[in-house]
Parts: C-alpha cells; sequence; structure tokens
C-alpha cells in the first residue's frame, strides 16, 4: 500500500522533529537544494529550463557560433576603415573606441570625412542620426519579436548592438528571440569590428590599395550567404528580396530619387518592402512569427 505524504504506515500524520514547526517540509527542502549539484539547483527552481541560466548560455553560444561569420567579415571591413581613419590622423585607440562606440560602417565613413574637413559637431551628429535613422527601425521590429519578460534593460542592450546583419540573423531565428542571442551575435562580431579597426591604423599603408579595396567586398559576400538559404527555403522571402533589390536600384539611378541620402533610401526601401508583404501575405494565428 503506498504511503500518502507526510503520513505514517497506520495513516496517521507524521510529527514534526522537535525544532521544527509547520514549515519543516519548506526547511527541509531548502536542505535537499544546498546538498544539491548547481545544475540541479537550477533544474528545480526552473523545471521548464527557459530561464535558468544553463539554458541562456547555451542560447549565447548559438548566437556567438552564428556570429564568427559576421565578425570575420567586420574584420576585413574596418581594416579599410582603420587604414582611412589613420590616413587623417586618427591614432589607434581613438579609431578603436569610434568604432566601439559606433557599430556602423556608413556612419563612421562618412563620419571620416567630416573630421577631415574640420566640420563642426552638429553637422556630424546630423549625419549620423540620418545614415543611421534605419536601426532605431530594426530595434523597434526585434523588440516585438523579444521573448516575454525580456525588460528595457534587455531591449536598450540590444538595440546598441544592432546592425544590418545581427538584425537579418536576429530576425530570421525561429520563435520568439531571446536576448541572450543577440548578445551572442554581438560577442563574436563587435570584437572582429573593433579589431579590424585597430589593426587597420597600425598597419597604415603596408596593403596595397586593390587589397584594401578588396577587402571591402567581403561584407557583400556574407550578405548574400544571410539571404540565401531563407529564400530558397520560402518564396515569400525570395520575392522580397527581389522586391528591395529592384527598388534599390530604381533609387541609385533614377535622377530625384538618387538625391535621396543613403539613410532613408533603406528605411523607405524596408518600409515599402514589408508593409508590401504584410499586406500580400499577413501571418496568420498561430502561425510562426519567425518569418
Amino acid at each position: 500500500m503506498q504511503r500518502l505524504p507526510g503520513k505514517d504506515a497506520g495513516g496517521r500524520q507524521k510529527k514534526s522533529p522537535p525544532g521544527l514547526g509547520a514549515g519543516s517540509g519548506n526547511v527541509i527542502y531548502y536542505v535537499k537544494l544546498r546538498q544539491a549539484r548547481p545544475a540541479d539547483i537550477m533544474a528545480e527552481l526552473s523545471p521548464d529550463g527557459k530561464d535558468s541560466f544553463m539554458s541562456k548560455r547555451k542560447i549565447w553560444i548559438s548566437g556567438i557560433k552564428d556570429g564568427i561569420p559576421i565578425g570575420l567579415g567586420y574584420l576585413a571591413v574596418s581594416f579599410a576603415f582603420g587604414i582611412q581613419a589613420e590616413a587623417i590622423g586618427l591614432l589607434p585607440w581613438q579609431a578603436a573606441l569610434m568604432s566601439l562606440t559606433n557599430v556602423t560602417s556608413a556612419g563612421q565613413f562618412a563620419a571620416l570625412a567630416q573630421i577631415a574637413v574640420g566640420a563642426p559637431y552638429w553637422e556630424i551628429a546630423l549625419t549620423q542620426l540620418v545614415l543611421n535613422l534605419r536601426y532605431c527601425l530594426m530595434s523597434c521590429v526585434l523588440s516585438q519579436k523579444l521573448e516575454r519578460g525580456a525588460g528595457i534593460g534587455h531591449r536598450f542592450g540590444i538595440a546598441f548592438g544592432v546592425t544590418d546583419e545581427i538584425f537579418a540573423l536576429s530576425s530570421l531565428r525561429s520563435g520568439p528571440l531571446s536576448p541572450f542571442y543577440s548578445y551572442g551575435l554581438m560577442t563574436a562580431a563587435i570584437p572582429g569590428w573593433v579589431l579590424g579597426t585597430f589593426l587597420g591604423v597600425v598597419s597604415g599603408d603596408l596593403l596595397p590599395a586593390d587589397i584594401v579595396s578588396a577587402l571591402g567586398l567581403a561584407i557583400y559576400g556574407m550578405f548574400i550567404a544571410i539571404i540565401i538559404p531563407p529564400a530558397r527555403q520560402d518564396k515569400v522571402v525570395l520575392k522580397v528580396v527581389l522586391a528591395a533589390m529592384l527598388l534599390a536600384t530604381l533609387f541609385r539611378y533614377l535622377p530625384l530619387l538618387s538625391e535621396i541620402s543613403s539613410g532613408f533610401q533603406i528605411i523607405i526601401i524596408a518600409v515599402a518592402v514589408a508593409a508590401a508583404a504584410a499586406w500580400l501575405r499577413p501571418i496568420k494565428d498561430g502561425e510562426d512569427h519567425a518569418g
């Protein structure tokens, strides 16, 4: 015959040991946790594993693995940036700090040209606002994809490290987005951007101009590697990519559209293509929102 919890063989309520009251069960539970391994404690406190340290660490490592190609691509592109930074007189630590606090290729290259001609601070700040305004849009999109319970601190953390490539991988991840996945992408990508900048400044003019130009092409190869797999699996994604390419070509060559700054061009194209895709192929209730 199976005994009930807290009952003896005769079905009578067990007495608590001396010194332990009605809450002795909690005390015994606490003692068991003290004797268990850390992994067992986390599994006991969080049976589903969603909020456990081990689960977050696993997601973070997954982001690092996915972000390694981004970091390698950034290393090549920022190397060219470092060479240009050295050409206008920036010291290695100044250029590296610039890359660490900005993490934006177009904005940083534009800033170098303005610094070289002695542009005022307000002009540099306004240029950065226009060129990088698309990151506000990307951050808003990722904030809607974040898993439940992600506080404002995580939202600010992800917004700081949003780049075109990090946004692409984060938005394509299946299911709700864990902020630790984006942190993993940043862990692999941002050091590559900063290190490449530092090496470029230190190297100076040692490399020929043709090699420096070739290094800048690495970023485009990385973009192709990001968009091709999902485009092959989903025709909707393929149509969105083709539509974005067509609009980008029109903005590049049409007289009036080509006058718009590159930052606003990206924003207009992203909003137009996303709105068209949402209208033509809306996501139904219960469907995976991963895209």
